[in-house]
């Protein structure tokens, strides 16, 4: 299988700071409530007139910056969210236009909740290698705007998510070891957010019954990521999974009989941020150095739908 090397990572959250303390006035809750359920401590909620095309075009310019080349040389953008600001044009071509891509470049959205991300990464890669888009680039961005289907009575969802994004540029590569499984169950009842259709607008999560899907669907991910590459945990440096709870995280580390030390968490400043979080925790983790050259990273998402998928990345 051809490979990806990602050549630049960025990150972009909106200026509002929502402490658990904030939400604790807002809603029956409390900060030790939700750092001991969830691992959250904080989150970034959209101010007033701040969109999610603007996110997803900060985290975007960021990318690009960091892998040092410009915005003519991207041949494909790929945008993964469930809360595009239209359901038309696509989060994706908003960030075509704000970044002046080339006409040549296709630009189109993935919704696959919060396992979006990992499929728009597929995504970018398989048409890449398909030929069928000009530019040896392609810009990959996870973004949302969550706060604004929030239902902020509700303590068992307002507390878990945040606005935010992440983006990579990416490439082909034979040098880069990549691998990639996807799943889906389609079950709307345990996780899922009205549409067009729907008179029920806001986020609706059977808490409990999403916490057994993850911890029985990451660990298997986990497993065929490393199956399909023939490798074992001892041959992976760092597993990001969705930053939805750290509970899951933790519970995930049991299940694999892996080191804490190799499980990256960033809830506890971002919360759930859906299709963005892998993709926030990667270019956290290329800020600290922790992502040099040789580097082996499974990532893993999972959300609604059901869906789930995981990758081998190596950098």
């Amino acid at each position: 299988m051809t490979g990806i090397e990602i050549v630049g990572t960025g990150r972009c959250v909106p200026g509002r700071l929502v402490t658990n303390d904030d939400l604790s006035r807002l809603v029956d809750t409390s900060d030790e409530w939700i750092r001991t359920r969830t691992g959250i401590a904080q989150r970034y909620f959209c101010a007033e007139g701040e969109t999610n095309a603007q996110l997803a075009a900060g985290a975007a310019r960021a990318a690009l910056k960091r892998a040092g080349i410009s915005a003519e040389q991207i041949g494909l953008c790929v945008a993964a969210t469930f809360t595009a600001d239209h359901a038309m044009p696509s989060l994706a071509c908003e960030v075509h236009g704000a970044l002046s891509l080339p006409e040549s470049a296709p630009a189109f959205d993935v919704n696959a909740a919060c396992t979006g991300f990992i499929t728009a990464l597929e995504t970018a890669r398989s048409l890449l290698a398909g030929g069928s888009v000009t530019g040896e680039y392609a810009l990959v961005i996870g973004s949302e705007s969550i706060s604004r289907v929030l239902d902020m009575t509700d303590r068992n969802t307002c507390v878990l998510f945040g606005d935010g994004a992440g983006a990579a540029v990416i490439r082909l590569s034979d040098k880069h070891d990549y691998r990639c499984v996807m799943g889906a169950r389609g079950d709307a009842s345990l996780l899922h957010a009205g549409g067009a259709a729907s008179e029920e607008h806001f986020v609706h999560m059977e808490g409990k019954a999403v916490f057994r899907f993850a911890s029985e669907t990451v660990p298997k991910c986990v497993m065929q990521v490393l199956d399909s590459a023939k490798m074992t945990m001892d041959d992976i440096d760092y597993v990001v999974c969705h930053q939805a709870n750290g509970r899951i995280i933790d519970h995930v580390m049991k299940k694999l009989n892996a080191p804490a030390e190799k499980f990256y968490k960033n809830m506890q400043t971002y919360a759930n941020t859906s299709a963005a979080s892998i993709a926030i925790a990667l270019d956290e983790m290329n800020e600290k150095g922790l992502l040099c050259p040789g580097t082996r990273v499974v990532c893993v998402g999972f959300g609604a739908g059901l869906t789930w998928g995981g990758t081998l990345l190596t950098f």
